[in-house]
């Protein structure tokens, strides 16, 4: 899966989109005990606004030459530290490891008051208070799975009984991998009690109708909110509930937690940490509809023919397989944040590639970790076991990505209720850094095969595993995926065969990657051989993770491809998109077989309103033969041959298209990418939406995806040439209607 949260550097640092800041360093006291501050009773034991940790004992790495200041390299942004200095054991990532530990110090007070977070593991990351050489006092971070928050929060010790005795402060860090890190900030002897969260808050009721609604405030603090069902944890994620630390905080939006299937259930909400204040629990609403979605698919910034979900977040498509009739899209899914967190597996279906039905999530975060990206097959043969009365089942593979990161499935046989199996993992953790699961069958050897990206020695790879029965797999082989200039088959891999030029006899297997760079070669069941690596596969931006439908009918024969369409909607209750379906090809060129995209066909179902050209000459001075049209939908199909024109100049709502014949390139706002003429003629097909561009150029092998946020008062379509004349052979723009329902 793509990732997005510490996953750039492991699946952490990407998935957020969170780029790294930079940071400074953390100071602490230098003394014992400081001096009681002028203004209050309070001991400050430690604030680290110095330049190193002076007395205080430094053992490993984790906590560098002194204190950070704020944010450091490839992580996200730390908030709520006081000045401009904290502990911050991120120093060199999370794979450093130490402790630092106080001088001795008196205490005097009745409460240590102390900001604190970072990752959880009472063990391993703590702050601790030492007295005769035992804890006596210990906290941690709020996160132990992919996402959470690095917000520092206020905590503290009730030290009544231990006052007058010797004590010293140790924090430890003794952790690896995601969330192998704690902040700590501020502190402070005092005895007025500080403003310490309740833990562990609860709320019970009755399951009763079909959705809790969960008030979320973009931006606020993230909580860990535990619903159990009949006193049994069923799913842990992380929210920023409006009201967890200010009351009656207004909420900018409602998530939907979808509780049918507990119907009658004693369901209980736990937040693991609120402000004595809060009204978090109390504004949970439990009722029979999603809260304020009367205006669902008619928001000011919801694309009108790419898919995105009702609510919260999306990433990555999933498991992209035709089943009974139906396109199923599962997709990398937070349900209750605008950002990355939480991953579910969502899931929508569509009869027709262009109108999609949302069905609720599927596979849940459990005790194996958040579902990470995967793909799905149909069994046709029965080889699992998990078909029943017949009927072949649907079988989803995916990463479980908590600690280790592992490989599972999960099955169903009407394509609405998935189980997964029991038998989880079905793979192992080869690394930490293994995901993204692409299984596909392999005619003549008779046997599935898994592409896994897997992180092996630092180096990018893709494993080849090879089963008969979707449960056991056995390591076949292994392709290295490294490029000198940089990552290349870098997660989220896809593997299929085409045919060049439609030649059934004429064959290649392509290996893709996260950003569609791909290659071309031969498979035989266990090794890929390449013939041609380090293919460009689009040359937009906002493009990732793309994968393909298996199972198509082979009378369709077609290879469709759908990716994430990086397209951020601010001010919405949604996040993401994907693009429109893509059909791929491979074609012959002078440099070898190509890849090749161009728009599916069913999009025709959307035009509205046909406006059509017969073949004429454009010169610089011409009136521009579009300016009558109006829409904020549109699909532009123009093929013309260049003359003496410097210049090709679309303008689609002020997004400047321009082609330069001379340099046969293509340049789609700041995108500048080959675009060959071919048989002497340019042909462009283009798809505006509210939220960007799809451009496609020179028979499919030039891909221009770009996210463009657009104003919706500028509807303006202008066509021009620069520096000479052009022959227009035909023209074609088509007024496109809203793939959603009206209703």
């Amino acid at each position: 899966m793509t990732l997005l949260i510490p996953e750039i550097a492991s699946h952490f640092t990407r998935r957020l989109l969170v780029t790294a800041a930079f940071s400074c360093t953390l100071v602490m006291a230098t003394s014992p005990v400081a001096s009681a501050a002028e203004t209050s009773d309070d001991v400050i034991i430690a604030d680290f606004e110095s330049s190193d940790y002076g007395a205080w004992n430094v053992q490993g790495t984790a906590f560098g030459p002194g204190p950070a200041q704020g944010t450091l390299p490839g992580q996200m942004a730390v908030e709520g530290f006081l000045g401009n200095g904290l502990v911050n054991t991120f120093y060199e990532g999370d794979q450093s490891t130490g402790t630092l530990t106080s001088p001795s110090f008196e205490i005097q007070r009745d409460w240590i008051g102390f900001l604190i977070g970072g990752g959880k593991n009472e063990t391993s990351l703590a702050l601790q208070l030492i007295v005769d050489g035992n804890v006596v006092r210990s906290a941690t971070g709020p996160n132990d799975q992919a996402g959470g928050s690095e917000r520092l929060e206020q905590d503290a010790w009730d030290v009544r009984e231990l006052k007058g005795k010797q004590a010293s402060i140790r924090i430890i860090d003794q952790a690896t991998g995601g969330w192998g890190h704690i902040n700590v900030d501020q502190l402070v002897q005092t005895d007025q009690q500080p403003p310490s969260p309740v833990r562990n808050a609860e709320r019970r009721l009755l399951a009763d109708a079909r959705y809790l609604n969960f008030p979320i405030k973009n931006g606020a603090s993230k909580k860990q909110v535990t619903l159990l069902v009949d006193g049994q944890i069923a799913v842990v994620n992380t929210m920023e509930l409006a009201g967890g630390e200010i009351a009656d905080e207004k909420a900018d939006w409602w998530a939907p937690m979808d509780v049918s299937r507990w119907a009658g259930k004693e369901l209980t909400i736990r937040i693991d940490r609120v402000a004595a204040s809060s009204n978090a629990l109390d504004a949970i609403e439990l009722m029979d509809e999603r809260k304020r979605a009367d205006n669902v698919y008619r928001e000011a910034k919801r694309g009108q023919f790419h898919f995105s979900p009702i609510r919260g977040w999306n990433n990555d498509p999933n498991g992209m397989v035709y089943y009974n009739g139906e396109y199923y899209l599962f997709f990398q899914h937070n349900p209750y944040g605008w950002n990355w967190g939480n991953m579910h597996w969502g899931h929508a279906v569509s009869h027709d590639l262009v109108h999609w039905t949302e069905l609720g999530d599927k596979l849940l975060p459990d005790d194996m970790g958040p579902m990470f990206s995967g793909g799905a097959i149909v069994d046709w043969n029965n080889t699992s076991g998990f078909g029943k009365d017949g009927e072949p089942p649907m079988v989803l593979f995916y990463t479980a990505a908590g600690s280790p990161t592992v490989q599972g499935l999960a099955f169903s046989n009407d394509g609405r209720n998935f189980t997964k199996y029991d038998g989880n993992p079905i793979l192992g953790q080869v690394t930490p850094g293994n995901r993204d699961p692409k299984v596909i069958w392999h005619g003549p050897t008779q046997r599935w095969v898994m592409v896994l990206y897997v992180l092996l020695d630092g180096k990018h790879t893709i494993h080849f595993y090879t089963s008969a029965n979707l449960k056991d797999w056995e390591l076949a082989s292994v392709t290295e995926g490294d490029a000198p200039g940089g990552r290349y088959l870098y997660e989220c891999p896809e593997f299929f065969e085409l045919a060049i030029d439609g030649d059934p006899n004429n064959k290649r297997w392509v290996l893709t990657a996260a950003d569609s760079s791909y290659a071309i070669g031969h498979f035989d069941g266990k090794n890929f051989t390449p013939e041609q690596e380090r293919l460009p596969g689009h040359q937009g931006r906002g493009f990732y993770a793309a994968q393909t439908f298996s199972d198509i009918p082979k009378e369709d024969g077609r290879r469709i491809m759908i990716g994430w369409w990086q397209t951020p909607t601010g001010g919405m209750p949604f996040n993401q998109s994907m693009t429109i379906p893509l059909v791929l090809k491979l074609v012959s060129t002078d440099k070898g077989p190509r890849l090749t995209f161009s728009p599916a066909e069913e999009l025709h179902v959307l035009r509205d309103r046909t406006h059509t050209f017969d073949a004429f000459d454009l010169s610089p001075n011409d009136d521009n033969p579009i300016d009558h049209i109006r829409n904020e939908l549109i699909e532009l199909r123009l093929e013309f041959t260049p003359r003496d024109a410097t210049e090709v100049v679309l303008n689609l709502r002020d997004v400047m298209i321009v082609y330069d014949p001379s340099l046969e390139q293509l340049r789609v706002d700041d995108q500048t990418a080959s675009a060959p003429l071919v048989d002497g003629k340019q042909r462009l097909t283009v798809y505006v939406d509210r939220t960007g561009v799809e451009v496609f150029a020179s028979g499919g092998r030039c891909y221009v995806p770009l996210p463009f946020e657009m104003q919706p008062e500028n509807q303006r379509l202008h066509f021009e040439t620069r520096g000479g004349s052009i022959q227009v052979d035909s023209l074609e723009v088509h007024e496109l209607k809203s793939a959603w329902p009206k209703d």
